[in-house]
């Protein structure tokens, strides 16, 4: 197969910009030669990529399969030509990163304008999801994760500790009462994700301690089990990073603060397997992981 990477570049900026003789035109190429580029393309890869009109193009099926596997390849061409030259401040490209809605609002989301002004060539296409999304078939560069990965392919590259604690409001305790042991916790209102839970804790002593819980309610964003435990709905098992500021204006309490809620999780920044990061993807990653680690220090820092 015939294959020309100027004429790949030349398809993913004409679908980008809808039109195939501006797109040559930016790329330096006559009207004919950009015609018989296209024309190329399309004899190599035995496929039609454009409905043409007299006033518009748009991508065929076959056209729109090719585009998302062009970009990727010429991003890794991209990112191969940039660490054979140790370039290692300007960078551009395509950066695809997903993560569930309530970490980016607190952790991804906050950084990003200073990330994208340092690297004005870089395009960003952040996808805020709850769900574990397949990043490989969806074309991801790396995911934010939280908890036990399972065992895959992926790569992963612990970020932080996820340190989760017992909070509620003085009001509540003032109600029901400040729970002193585990048993306690029986009486009260437990709040955690999902229903009919079981809480496990390290004592003091360094033995593990199982209460099983129950709840009205359940929910899947920590920021709502957040909100909820601070209007006084209950007692919350929740992540320091939804409850930390609450904590340090002493609109919550940390309750049974001798025990230590487990497992312990951490935060993740997961990739597609290969042995090679594009440059874009390490110093994205290099760049959330130092802004998470000093904020957690400014913000809770001596909390735990």
């Amino acid at each position: 197969m015939d294959f020309d990477l100027k004429n790949l570049e030349l398809f993913v900026r004409a679908a980008t910009l809808g039109a195939i003789g501006r797109a040559g035109a930016e790329l330096g190429y006559s009207a004919t030669n950009t015609s018989h580029r296209i024309q190329t393309l399309e004899d190599s890869l035995k496929a039609k990529l454009f409905h043409r009109t007299t006033r518009a193009i748009s991508l065929t099926p076959d056209g729109e399969m090719l585009l998302a596997h062009a970009k990727r390849i010429l991003e890794a061409v991209e990112d191969a030509q940039s660490a054979l030259a140790q370039d290692s401040v300007a960078i551009s490209g395509t950066l695809r990163v997903t993560a569930s809605t309530s970490f980016a609002r607190h952790h991804v989301i906050p950084f990003i304008p200073a990330f994208m002004e340092q690297h004005p060539n870089l395009h960003l296409d952040l996808h805020l999801s709850d769900n574990v999304v397949d990043i490989v078939e969806l074309g991801f560069d790396v995911a934010f994760r939280i908890g036990e990965l399972a065992s895959s392919s992926l790569m992963a590259r612990k970020i932080a500790d996820n340190p989760a604690l017992l909070v509620a409001s003085p009001d509540y305790l003032a109600r029901y009462g400040t729970p002193k042991t585990t048993d306690d916790l029986k009486t009260h209102v437990c709040m955690g994700f999902g229903r009919g839970q079981t809480w496990i804790f390290r004592a003091p002593d360094g033995q593990s301690v199982t209460v099983p819980t129950s709840s009205r309610i359940s929910v899947n964003l920590g920021d709502a089990l957040g909100e909820w435990v601070l209007a006084g709905m209950g007692i919350g098992r929740a992540a320091l990073w939804h409850v930390g500021p609450d904590l340090r204006a002493g609109r919550l309490v940390q309750v049974l603060p001798d025990y230590r809620a487990e497992p312990q999780t951490s935060i993740w920044a997961v990739r597609p397997p290969g042995a090679v990061m594009p440059r874009r993807v390490q110093i994205f990653i290099d760049y959330i992981q130092t802004c998470i680690r000093e904020t957690n220090v400014s913000r809770y820092g001596g909390l735990l």
